[in-house]
């Protein structure tokens, strides 16, 4: 079973998805990186799906829980790098991926974290 790497890059995690994901290696993923959340106390997490030519409705849902759980544990999700053609098949499912952040690239997403850091740090 494929594993994906998890990096951290001080309060943020970054997961680049650089293979197609099957449900057993999204699920593994998931659980991973609630354990990661819950044992570095990150803020932010980063996923890179810019190498996903393909989704199906099974990863667009993780993506989507992914975001509620580090919601739970205090961290903010932004999904980066989304090709049009993935973007057209969520839409065509149906997926909204409701409560997840996205950004172009990997910068911009930086950004969108950095901005959530300092809205929960003033109180917001």
């Amino acid at each position: 079973m494929d594993r994906i790497p998890i990096l951290r890059m001080g309060e943020t995690l970054l997961v680049t998805i650089q293979v197609d994901m099957q449900d057993q290696t999204a699920l593994t993923l998931q659980d991973d990186l609630a354990g990661q959340i819950a044992k570095t106390g990150a803020s932010g997490v980063m996923i890179d799906i810019s190498a996903l030519e393909i989704v199906d409705s099974f990863v667009g849902r993780m993506l989507t829980s992914i975001s509620g759980i580090a919601r739970i544990l205090s961290a903010t999700t932004v999904v980066v790098g989304m090709q049009p053609a993935v973007a057209i098949t969520l839409v065509e499912l149906g997926l909204s991926l409701e409560g997840v952040r996205t950004a172009l690239d990997v910068e911009r997403g930086m950004e969108l974290l950095q901005k959530a850091r300092q809205g929960k740090t003033l109180g917001r």
